[in-house]
């Protein structure tokens, strides 16, 4: 059991997201869903929260209702190791259908950006944002420059 999970609050669709994150990603599973009882306070038999695996990092995920929505301020940060992994999703900060945001960024950038030579992490980041896809070959040809 992970000792922190990610915790998310939708609007009634927490199950269908659950189902649509666990589509997206190969090793990932549904782990629990619980629905509500008689006693509430949804309609019986409606979802109350489920949980899932994706890549296997545990996440909870409540019908919460109305209140709560997400923001850029959270996203969800996905390493990616290959230009392949890359083209299959829209890649850089993107927002899907139920408001959650997430980078999908490929790791030889943090590695670039990182580099105690400021000459090539200030080319990686030049080329990066002039990129509208990431591209890890281009990227690496302008760290490579330098």
């Amino acid at each position: 059991m992970q000792k922190i999970v990610p915790f998310l609050w939708f609007d009634g669709n927490a199950e269908e997201a659950m189902n649509f994150y666990v589509s997206v990603f190969k090793n990932s599973k549904v782990l629990s869903v619980t629905r509500y009882g008689e006693a509430g306070p949804g309609p019986k038999g409606t979802v109350m929260s489920c949980t899932f695996q994706l890549e296997g990092q545990d996440f909870y995920a409540l019908n919460g209702g109305p209140q709560f929505k997400f923001t850029p301020a959270i996203s969800l940060f996905v390493n990616c190791e290959t230009q392949q992994e890359i083209d299959e999703d829209q890649c850089g900060w993107l927002q899907d259908k139920y408001g959650l945001s997430w980078q999908i960024i490929p790791t030889a950038l943090g590695r670039m950006l990182g580099d105690k030579d400021a000459k090539k992490a200030t080319a990686a980041m030049k080329a990066m944002l002039q990129m509208k896809k990431l591209d890890i070959k281009g990227l690496q040809q302008a760290y490579d420059q330098v």
